[in-house]
């Protein structure tokens, strides 16, 4: 068998239940994968060993007495640290809460510790999850396994490094304008920011109320649907979930595209865009073509008011959670964190509820071009990973900060609260490319199927490459 942390949290799942694999193993060839490469990667910012191995035994007793909790039992895992872990720090990658120690667990934490998993320790973040590049003023920036020296996006940087550097075999990340699927683009993983409503955020540190989801971060598809499935649902503590029934995602996902309409909007998502990014999404859309979807170009023309109201939403919202703590502790802020959300002391109750009111038009729209297509297909992020400490990026004629790259094409889902999913599909200057898919209200199942069926694809066109 090849080391155990390189296995997907599905193939992991089998050896455990199977006997062939015990939690214990799983959890110390994960500890040893992180002493071996986070001094690098900087991609924990609490890490839990002794606890950790405390519950893998305590997990593989359970086997061995024929008490089984389901697939993630035993599976070590790690969370993005704006999660709420009882008696494990949650920092929000912040100073102001460096030492923050909370009472009680979030609900999905929760959920994935009824589920078994082990937890390996919080993971680094953008501060306070209001940043796209994964870079921390006061933790260091996490870095991009497949070169320490480029960006891992953010704000879940932290996520996207150790899930694909096999750190963890999965993450939870929060995604208010990207910030699951950017860092899943540029380090070469699965990121699935859910319907709006479908994840309880209970315990969860705000950035955006409105536009705030929680998902999973997984090396492959199916591991997305297995995380999805041990942490959907209504949840009586979080007024914004709804109660719509959880279907079994990770049986849905085998299906194939054929006779699917895939949308492929004609504007905005190919502008600003470098070339092999381009490649890559073009031609993983034309081997869907090849089995058996139809391609269907559509227009989006309401972007420029979508963007508008989303940069306004974010900032409202932001800035009334934060609005003590800026009066008390404003030094303590990274000074780029810090002058966002002063952006938002100066915007008025009209000017939020104007963009309150351009996103219900643009969600309207949006579900009006859902009547002729199944999904949309865009880019997930414009560029390959930028260099840490860059301050300019050229794409398509556009020289622009790397910030401006990495939310560009996801916000618009955040703003509508459909589900949408970053999978893997090629390389752009060696570097990872995400292809986004985007469906209709509570269709995770139908998105992971379309980006199962993209994993199949691009696994064989590598295994015949190297033949």
């Amino acid at each position: 068998m090849s080391n155990l942390a390189d296995l997907s949290l599905a193939e992991l799942s089998t050896e455990i239940r199977a006997g062939r694999v015990s939690p214990v193993e799983a959890t110390e060839a994960c500890l040893a994968r992180i002493d071996a490469r986070d001094g690098v990667l900087n991609s924990f910012l609490t890490l839990c060993a002794d606890a950790a191995r405390d519950e893998a035994r305590l997990l593989a007793e359970e086997l061995a007495k024929g008490d089984w909790r389901g697939t993630l039992h035993g599976v070590p895992l790690a969370l993005k640290d704006l999660y709420d872990t009882a008696d494990v720090r949650t920092t929000g990658g912040s100073l102001i809460l460096k030492d923050r120690i909370p009472e009680r667990d979030a609900t999905v934490v929760r959920s994935l510790r009824q589920a078994g998993m082990v937890l390996l320790g919080k993971l680094n973040m953008h501060e306070f999850a209001f940043g796209a590049t994964g870079e921390n003023e006061h933790y260091g920036a996490s870095r991009n396994p497949h070169d320490p020296d480029r960006l891992t996006g953010g704000s879940s940087g932290g996520s996207g490094a150790a899930v694909a550097a096999g750190l963890c075999y999965g993450s939870l990340g929060s995604d208010t304008g990207g910030s699951i699927r950017c860092p899943a683009a540029l380090c070469g993983i699965v990121g699935l920011k859910p319907t709006y409503g479908r994840v309880s955020r209970r315990g969860v540190l705000p950035l955006a109320w409105s536009l705030d989801h929680v998902g999973p971060m997984t090396r492959t598809v199916t591991d997305a649907a297995l995380m999805l499935e041990a942490i959907a649902g209504h949840d009586p503590a979080d007024s914004t979930t709804a109660q719509v029934p959880v279907p079994p995602y990770s049986q849905e996902i085998e299906g194939g595209v054929r006779g699917l309409r895939l949308g492929v909007p004609r504007e905005f998502f190919w502008e600003a865009l470098h070339p092999e990014v381009e490649a890559a999404v073009r031609g993983t859309i034309a081997a869907l073509e090849g089995e058996g979807a139809e391609i269907r170009e559509i227009r989006l023309p309401f972007l420029d008011h979508a963007q508008a109201a989303q940069a306004v939403i974010i900032r409202a919202e932001a800035t009334a959670y934060h609005r003590e703590w800026l009066r008390t502790r404003s030094a303590d802020y990274d000074p780029r964190v810090r002058s966002r959300l002063v952006e938002g002391l100066f915007l008025s109750a009209a000017d939020y509820l104007d963009a309150q009111r351009v996103r219900r038009g643009v969600r309207r729209e949006l579900l009006e071009v859902f009547a002729g297509v199944d999904v949309l297909l865009t880019p997930t992020v414009s560029v390959p990973a930028p260099r840490i400490g860059a301050t300019a990026v050229e794409a398509g004629g556009v020289v622009a900060p790397p910030q401006y790259y990495m939310v560009r094409n996801t916000y618009l889902f955040n703003l509508t609260g459909l589900p949408a999913l970053s999978v893997p599909c090629g390389r752009a200057e060696g570097l990872p490319v995400g292809l986004q898919i985007a469906g209709r209200p509570w269709e995770e199942g139908l998105v992971m199927r379309i980006g199962r069926t993209v994993e199949r694809l691009v696994l064989y066109s590598a295994s015949s490459e190297k033949r």
